[in-house]
């Protein structure tokens, strides 16, 4: 079975890329993307938040505890950025993000993945870790970096049980030269604001200016009633086992190893 999801998440993203959507031909598979589609239906269905591109961070209680403490998260940020061209591309932790990301242009920190946490990282940035704590259903979150002129193209994410968090960091501007776009709005990210949306509907995000644009991203359960959030639960604990994330704990850990040595 975990070798069944891992076809099927890529399914998910190879669908955002491709005109023409690759076929699941082993049957298991296609029957493993049924539930997930059916998954998603239930959640939109009875997401707690709605079913929108974005939510008010208002509406949950946890964004600006974050918020309070941009301060103390930018400080461990800028000790590490000492070493930024050390810090991993994405795409050498988690291979599938090639199709978005082949250069070093997009660069990582990360604290967890999948609910796989990553200590070392944490003992790094303790105080980034105690604010992480504070978010229940944190899936993942790491420092998402992008080099000047970095442009992520359009796609959308595998599985929407989860929504996502930018806390900004280090915002180089606040127009359309540093901006995301959600299902066709616009929005800019600010320093030490939320902004919280739903990677399931198709994206991009670009950075056209000569600094870094820095984030704090993180993937969170979709609240949702009690039964619907025992389904989502288990459908992430699956995919937790799938090679899909296995490779990608391998990778950082392989990663820590020399950077920590």
């Amino acid at each position: 079975m975990p070798g069944f999801w891992s076809l099927v998440l890529n399914q998910r993203i190879d669908e955002s890329h491709n005109s023409k959507k690759p076929m699941l031909r082993n049957l298991p598979a296609r029957i493993l993307f049924r539930t997930l589609m059916a998954a998603e239906r239930m959640n939109r269905r009875h997401s707690l938040l709605g079913d929108k591109p974005f939510f008010a961070s208002g509406d949950l209680p946890w964004p600006r505890l974050l918020e309070a403490r941009t301060p103390e998260i930018r400080a461990e940020l800028d000790a590490l950025l000492k070493d930024v061209q050390r810090l991993p591309s994405f795409q050498d932790i988690s291979p599938e993000q090639a199709t978005l990301t082949s250069d070093a242009g997009w660069k990582t920190f990360f604290f967890k993945g999948y609910g796989v946490d990553f200590p070392k990282n944490m003992q790094r940035c303790p105080r980034t870790a105690e604010a992480l704590a504070l978010i229940p259903g944190m899936k993942t979150a790491f420092f998402s970096i992008l080099a000047p002129g970095k442009v992520i193209p359009e796609h959308r994410g595998p599985y929407n049980g989860v929504l996502r968090y930018h806390l900004g960091l280090r915002v180089p501007a606040s127009d359309e030269t540093c901006a995301i776009r959600v299902n066709g709005i616009l929005r800019n990210w600010s320093e030490g604001e939320s902004l919280v949306f739903d990677d399931t509907f198709m994206h991009e995000a670009w950075n056209r200016t000569p600094h870094w644009r820095i984030v704090l991203f993180v993937d969170f359960l979709r609240p949702l009633p009690l039964v619907p959030r025992l389904v989502n639960k288990l459908m992430m604990e699956v995919m937790q086992r799938t090679a899909f994330v296995k490779v990608a704990v391998k990778n950082q850990a392989r990663w820590e190893d020399g950077f920590y040595s």
